[in-house]
């Protein structure tokens, strides 16, 4: 394997070659470091020492007996592979086995002593980005040292944008030294007045690579009605996506916006979520709190990229991190964003990588299409990207949305895997920069949450707060139902009702067709699908999981990709659509004002999504969050010879709507992305063996039972 030192064997397999990937420790010299296993081979012998870039600490990770023979094995057959070090062909045995005496003793004691793991080798490709540059994206330079106050009443970014409350002074590039020497910078803003400079107070973070000066004012002219976001609700002090100061400077906060390892003036380069961004969290969490000015407490909150970096620096346990607010963050790259259902789509992240990144010279991002190249499967690169959520123990207040198409799932497996009650989830049914800054109930919501656990005021939260708040669409004209208040999710008592693709396009509950019947679609036509529709005899409510199983084939090639979408269809049988924003914010009064291109992903949503690569179908079922929502591992890809009929489950990201009798609710299958797709304009074209290819045909009935499962909680 390219890149990982002298000591590797020369079995390692290269990571472009698509199979499965050795985990390679490599020997250094005569000091015994680890062994190389394959994965799902005994556990292996974890580094000595810690503090490098590849390493971290696992608690769960233990050597064993049978680790360590696998170990002997490995070095009395290192000559065949390896030639320095331990490994040198004719080493004597008793040398073999004194240099060998720590792994002994290791694996005598590991039973009863944690030890560190390390992050597996494995070079990562780069893609360049842009330096910054003065004016823009909120860039003024590198200013280390300097200090300047912003005075209550000014409007620091025009006469438009919403004026401050309070003194606030701003400490610029302040110096955070990661445990590998790592250079990182943040500014923080915090009250200027005597009375409040005089106390000690929390702080909370606002942590992206986006530029800890870019600020909403920068980024939101960018989407369809500035998301509907006035700039009179923003000072331009926030960072994207994060609290604004001029509203928590007031109430005794103060705000640190970091740029992430590898953006503005931070060293590396940009390693985004992972392993790696984590401990950088965890170190900046830990400096903070040491700053004179904090009384020893920090959170962290924001949307999105903010809310995504909270789950992972979270699961690293940093002592002072006694509260977070994700609100609206996926937790798994690769299922959740870059290759859902294993169909690789870069998304919005070429945007984001050309708009909006900027780092030092050297500096580079994470490029996500060569990696997915050298590996469209799982391998430790993509499985860094997924948060163990059983290791996250502060108190959590959690916010999503079925409308974001990209968080959904990540705030719904949070609730479900966070092993404490010190976790709340509210559901909401608007865009979340909306939600954060121009819906005021927001940030009282949110003060009165980081007040119990960051400044310790017994103010009721948690006996007051409803663990679980949801939100229902009704689509069209019609506004959500909000503030559901439910036992837990998925509600207790949901029936989960099996409706059987059936003859003239219908879903029928009771039991499948008696024979088989088919029906195609052109897999390369995003206008083309089939579709199965329910129509509803009384008033009901839709809230939890939904999942297709569906029996498909491809005439013309060994793999291909199925795209299903849940729409909401009026009494007349047409599309309905979602409005993402109340309508006395937005510049139209009815849906039917709205154009075709003016549908963007940011400002309507045409319903929940499934997304599955045919020779991805594997399930692990022990792995599942719920039955209706299948874990597929992604580990292996198993080809289909073309016209051969198989078996897709397909889980449908969450849900919340109610019907009025007489509208319906179709299952909608086709060979294209069925959403808004407005980021495309950024990303070339996937390679060929990537698309679909031909005619599709979804077969039903007879010994074909494909279905669709609703989660049917009762009326409205």
């Amino acid at each position: 394997m390219r890149g990982a030192g002298s000591g590797d064997c020369g079995g390692c397999k290269d990571a472009r070659d698509g199979s499965q990937i050795w985990r390679c420790y490599g020997l250094d010299g005569w000091s015994p470091r680890g062994t190389s296993v394959m994965d799902g081979a005994p556990a292996p012998l974890a580094p000595l020492g810690q503090g490098s870039r590849n390493e971290k600490l696992d608690t769960r990770a233990y050597f064993n007996p049978l680790g360590f023979s696998y170990i002997i094995l490995h070095h009395l057959l290192s000559p065949l592979l390896h030639g320095s070090g331990l490994s040198q062909p004719g080493l004597p045995l008793h040398l073999l086995l004194i240099t060998s005496l720590p792994l002994v003793v290791q694996s005598v004691v590991a039973p009863f002593v944690p030890v560190p793991t390390m992050v597996i080798a494995l070079q990562t490709a780069i893609k360049r980005i842009g330096q910054p540059k003065i004016g823009e994206n909120g860039y003024v330079g590198f200013h280390p040292g300097k200090t300047e106050v912003f005075k209550a009443g000014s409007k620091p970014f025009g006469e438009d944008t919403k004026a401050l409350k309070s003194d606030i002074r701003l400490d610029h590039d302040v110096e955070v030294v990661a445990r590998d020497g790592v250079r990182l910078y943040v500014d923080v803003y915090r009250p200027a007045d005597d009375a409040q400079a005089a106390t000690k107070i929390p702080a909370i973070l606002s942590w992206s690579p986006y530029g800890k000066k870019y600020s909403s004012l920068d980024m939101l002219p960018m989407t369809k009605w500035h998301s509907c976001v006035k700039r009179s609700d923003l000072s331009g002090l926030e960072k994207f996506e994060g609290l604004d100061p001029a509203d928590w400077c007031p109430l005794g906060y103060a705000i640190v916006s970091v740029d992430a390892r590898g953006s503005g003036h931070s060293d590396g380069h940009i390693c985004v979520q992972g392993s790696q961004e984590a401990e950088d969290g965890y170190d900046v969490v830990e400096a903070v709190a040491r700053m004179h000015w904090c009384n020893g407490n920090v959170g962290m909150a924001g949307n999105s990229y903010l809310a995504i970096a909270q789950w992972f620096i979270a699961a690293q346990q940093p002592p002072s991190l006694k509260a977070i607010a994700p609100w609206e963050g996926l937790s798994d790259m690769y299922r959740e964003q870059m290759c859902r259902g294993g169909w690789f789509s870069m998304h919005n992240f070429d945007l984001i990588t050309k708009e909006i990144l900027r780092g030092h010279a050297n500096s580079g991002v994470e490029d996500f299409a060569e990696m997915y190249r050298r590996s469209p499967t799982m391998n430790v690169f993509w499985r860094d990207k997924r948060v163990d959520m059983t290791k996250i123990r502060c108190p959590v207040y959690i916010r999503g949305a079925e409308v974001s198409g990209l968080h959904t799932m990540g705030s719904i497996r949070a609730w479900l895997e966070i092993p404490h009650d010190d976790k709340w989830i509210q559901w909401g049914s608007y865009q979340e920069w909306f939600e954060l800054y121009s819906i005021p109930e927001s940030t009282r919501s949110l003060a009165r949450y980081f007040d119990r656990y960051l400044r310790g005021i017994d103010n009721g939260w948690e006996r007051e707060t409803p663990r679980v708040r949801w939100a229902t669409l009704k689509y069209g004209d019609a506004s959500p139902v909000h503030d559901i208040v439910l036992k837990d999710f998925p509600v207790p008592g949901t029936q989960y009702q099996e409706f059987f693709l059936s003859s003239n396009g219908r879903l029928v509950a009771g039991a499948p067709l008696t024979s088989a019947q088919t029906l195609s679609y052109d897999s390369e036509d995003r206008r083309s699908w089939v579709e199965f529709t329910h129509t509803f005899a009384e008033p009901s409510r839709l809230i939890g999981l939904p999942k297709a199983t569906l029996y498909v084939s491809c005439d013309s090639r060994d793999d291909f990709v199925v795209f299903v979408i849940l729409r909401k269809k009026d009494r007349n049988g047409k599309d309905m659509l979602h409005l993402n924003f109340p309508f006395e914010a937005t510049p139209i009064r009815s849906l039917s004002e709205l154009d075709e291109k003016d549908q963007h992903s940011v400002n309507t949503f045409a319903g929940p999504m499934g997304i599955l690569r045919a020779s991805h179908r594997a399930v692990d079922a022990s792995k599942s969050i719920h039955p209706n929502f299948p874990f597929h591992p992604h580990e292996k890809e198993e080809k289909i010879a073309p016209g051969t009929v198989v078996k897709l489950e397909i889980g449908i990201w969450a849900l919340g709507v109610d019907y009025e009798a007489g509208e319906s609710i179709s299952l909608r299958i086709g060979g294209q992305n069925h959403s808004a797709a407005e980021f495309t304009a950024w990303s070339v074209p996937r390679p060929e063996h990537e698309l679909n290819r031909g005619k599709h045909t979804v077969y039903f009935g007879g010994e074909y039972p494909s279905s669709l499962v609703l989660p049917y909680v009762g009326r409205p």
